[in-house]
């Protein structure tokens, strides 16, 4: 079973070090939305009055993103903030707030949140958004499973109109569809990218 958590648990997380270490806690984390994945991490210090530090962590350093820390192999893997941050703006447009758009026309929310998977892969799985009427939830809060051919432009994102229908309550439940997705071949966010 996969762990899943929203992005915005992941502020504040500590970052550790395979030897033990906590160098830092997650401020933002900064994602390829087009790409449907974690590019990195900016960086504060630890404790209540630290602020944001120069060094941010790129994915390829994350050694695993669990339920309770980023670890990292060592100190070595962190890198200048601009590493992350340009990387990640150059493809991506703002998630949180974005618009969401069936690839027919439909206007089915604005997202909240992303969900990633844990783990080593830094895949988003989905994205918890508030719908509109035409999802025939009003105001309410869903999840919506991110496979298939998304895209992601400005303020805008854009499913396949099917993953409107495989809008969920909770996150154990798109854990759940997220699992027969996986068993079915389908993990890729875009066409022909499963990592």
């Amino acid at each position: 079973m996969i762990t899943l958590m929203l992005a915005a648990e992941l502020t504040k997380r500590p970052v550790v070090t395979l030897g033990g270490e906590a160098v830092a806690q997650v401020k933002d984390t900064v994602f390829d939305a087009a790409g449907g994945r974690i590019t990195g991490f900016t960086l504060a210090g630890r404790g209540l009055l630290s602020g944001p530090l120069k060094q941010s962590l790129p994915w390829s350093g994350v050694h695993a993103l669990g339920p309770d820390a980023v670890m990292i192999p060592s100190t070595e893997v962190l890198q200048a903030r601009d590493a992350v941050v340009d990387r990640g703006e150059a493809s991506t447009g703002q998630v949180h707030g974005a618009r969401v758009l069936s690839d027919a026309g439909l206007e089915l929310g604005t997202v909240l949140d992303a969900v990633v998977e844990g783990g080593t892969s830094g895949r988003v799985v989905g994205f918890r958004i508030t719908t509109t009427e035409a999802m025939g939830r009003h105001e309410r809060k869903a999840f919506l499973p991110a496979h298939g051919q998304l895209a992601m432009t400005g303020d805008t994102l854009v499913i396949p109109a099917a993953l409107a229908g495989q809008a969920v309550d909770d996150l154990d439940a798109l854990a759940a569809a997220w699992n027969r997705t996986r068993a079915a071949g389908e993990t890729d966010f875009t066409k022909g990218d499963d990592r």
